[in-house]
């Protein structure tokens, strides 16, 4: 059976089915003892034994179907039922229509064996008829069947009252969505998303690597909602005020003793409360870009996969697309408010999707990822589009594909943003990666360990003195590999008087016991001061 739906405008929705949890099975009624003991033998129905037994009833007359409101697990000796098979057969298709759970007879003297007639019914409709080889005490039977419907649904109520303290105690804190989302995952021992009304993940938790949770997730959750998706996802809008931001979406796990919906209900309450207290529409999808670029230049990610599926879901394409980064460093050091949507909108005037956020280690400094179909339109266009204002330098990484391609364009970019002090009039100087042959043979090799181990090896004298005494000469040595030829633009960019830039440099020769004015030296040191940074 298809779930029910209800629609709201033109969107269906999945209303979920109650969950089981909260009632016994006609399974686990059979194996209780005071059943067990009487032997039973299921005869049809064997299919339908996780069929949800809402209440037990004894029952002996012949029209009991117009007694029961369906869920009933009926229980019988037979001494009330017709004899002749017209009326047996019409009795089975009575109960099978007022979808009882099942049928249970005890055998005895008067009842030797199942009428042929009903089990026919009984097994024509898939519901079981089960028979019990002993006499059974149909009292404990109701009372322990009873007995544990209720204390579910006590053990239900309190759980639901302490998932609503949860919750609402999150909406008084005013706690963001992504924690919000996270205590919804936690509680519920599973991955939990937040999607916007578009299918795109917002925020994830839970999911793993998420290659396989967030794998073609726009696709899934479409026919999650139409009903005929995978099963055992529950969905729940996250709306206020008749405006609807988004759904909660559990994937399948462990039933809750609240109920997963319930859950998923007062998780929905608390961030449509959130939305509703930070009135900013682009508050989830901000914090969804700083999530995606903080795991990316962070590497906090098991897998490419993984991190592509991440991407994918929230509605940046990964796969067969031309990737690139783009950094803005501004002259004021803070990123402006509407720099990142800027971004975004000159992304998608040139046909191309893209994710920004601040640098997570360098507040003064944009990141943009950007994903288009063929060339690089959609990179030039956010570059030209955050040229001016406050731009100091605009960095452009080359072209790449894939996870790994589109972390070392975006380091490429980070870096390019480093070089030079940036234009003084309206608009920003844009440095290319094109430009800067060193720095791309430098990305597109810094993962490699051996690299590393270089970089380790010519820098080791002056990273230890620096981390000794507190010193700069990591970045007094990066000033002048950057102005080549030209100690006084290098003494300038490192802050430094000529005069204390000059020492500087000489402790530096007698630390590694290297010429700088040796072209070969300055290219080796170039690339270890290089692959030292884009590393960090």
């Amino acid at each position: 059976m298809r779930p029910d739906r209800r629609t709201f405008g033109q969107e269906e929705t999945v209303r979920p089915a109650p969950e089981r949890m909260l009632l016994p099975t006609v399974r686990e009624v059979l194996r209780m003892d005071p059943m067990a003991d009487a032997l039973p033998e299921v005869l049809t129905g064997e299919g339908a034994l996780d069929t949800l037994v809402r209440w037990v009833h004894v029952a002996e007359t012949a029209d009991v179907a117009r007694l029961v409101s369906g869920g009933e697990l009926l229980l019988a000796t037979g001494l009330g039922w017709p004899r002749d098979a017209r009326a047996l057969r019409a009795l089975g298709r009575d109960l099978a229509e007022a979808e009882i759970a099942g049928l249970v007879l005890e055998l005895g003297d008067r009842t030797p064996q199942a009428p042929t007639p009903l089990v026919e019914e009984f097994r024509a409709a898939g519901l079981p008829f089960v028979v019990l080889h002993r006499e059974a005490r149909f009292v404990a039977v109701t009372e322990a069947v009873h007995a544990r419907i209720i204390d579910d649904q006590t053990v239900a109520l309190r759980a639901r009252d302490e998932i609503r303290e949860l919750f609402t105690g999150l909406s008084l804190r005013g706690s963001p969505a992504d924690f919000i989302v996270a205590q919804a995952a936690r509680v519920l021992g599973c991955p939990v998303v937040l999607e916007d009304t578009g299918h795109q993940v917002l925020v994830a938790e839970n999911v793993g690597d998420g290659e396989a949770e967030l794998d073609r997730w726009e696709q899934r959750s479409r026919a999650a909602h139409r009903g005929t998706g995978e099963p055992g996802w529950t969905l729940t809008p996250v709306a206020a005020r008749g405006m609807r931001w988004g759904h909660l979406v559990a994937l399948p796990g462990e039933p809750h003793p609240a109920g997963r919906s319930s859950v998923l209900e007062q998780a929905a309450v608390a961030l449509a409360l959130s939305r509703l207290a930070d009135r900013d529409e682009e508050e989830w999808t901000r914090r969804s870009h700083d999530a995606l670029l903080g795991a990316l230049l962070g590497r906090r990610f098991a897998g490419d996969g993984g991190m592509a599926a991440r991407f994918e879901a929230s509605g940046f394409p990964v796969a067969e697309r031309v990737l690139a980064g783009v950094a803005v460093r501004t002259r004021s050091g803070r990123v402006e408010a509407g720099a990142a949507a800027r971004a975004l909108e000159a992304a998608r005037a040139a046909g191309s999707e893209a994710i920004a956020a601040p640098h997570p280690a360098a507040p003064g400094l944009l990141v943009v990822a950007v994903s288009s179909r063929h060339g690089r339109p959609g990179a030039d266009a956010v570059a030209d589009a955050l040229a001016g204002g406050d731009a100091a330098v605009v960095g452009v990484g080359s072209d790449a594909h894939g996870i790994p391609g589109l972390l070392g364009s975006v380091e490429e970019a980070v870096e390019l943003t480093g070089r030079g002090g940036g234009s003084r009039g309206r608009h920003a100087v844009v440095q290319r990666a094109e430009s800067r042959p060193l720095l791309r043979l430098v990305t597109a090799f810094g993962d490699d360990p051996r690299l590393q181990e270089y970089a380790e090896r010519m820098l080791r004298p002056l990273i230890e003195y620096d981390l000794a005494n507190d010193g700069d000469l990591i970045e007094v040595l990066r000033a002048y590999l950057s102005h080549p030829g030209n100690r006084t633009r290098a003494a300038v960019a490192s802050h430094l008087s000529r005069s204390v830039f000059y020492q500087r440099i000489g402790l530096i020769e007698d630390l590694l016991g290297l010429d700088l004015d040796d072209g070969e030296t300055i290219g080796a040191l170039h690339a270890a001061v290089l692959a030292r940074r884009v590393r960090r």
